[in-house]
């Protein structure tokens, strides 16, 4: 991921419909991928963000974004992710 700007994705949910979200930041870990992503139309500016973290898996050669199910696989993710970004911000 470029660390100087910001990359876009577009997902789409069960029911077809399309959200478009910023990836603040991607972390490997244990072997898989997650991102730190914020909705598009939400400011990176904005004093009090919304960050989901998500984990990309791969099914029959594409890749599939889903929420953190097990809590200290999520709460091990979040903090390093969270370490990640406020150390970019400190630069």
């Amino acid at each position: 991921m470029d660390q100087y700007g910001s990359d876009f994705l577009t997902i789409a949910d069960d029911d077809g419909n399309e959200f478009e979200l910023e990836v603040l930041s991607s972390l490997e870990y244990n072997g898989s991928t997650y991102l730190a992503v914020i909705p598009a139309a939400q400011s990176a500016d904005t004093l009090e963000l919304e960050v989901s973290i998500l984990k990309s898996t791969e099914e029959a050669g594409e890749a599939i974004l889903s929420v953190i199910e097990d809590e200290a696989e999520m709460e091990a993710v979040y903090d390093i992710l969270m370490d990640s970004l406020y150390a970019e911000e400190d630069e």
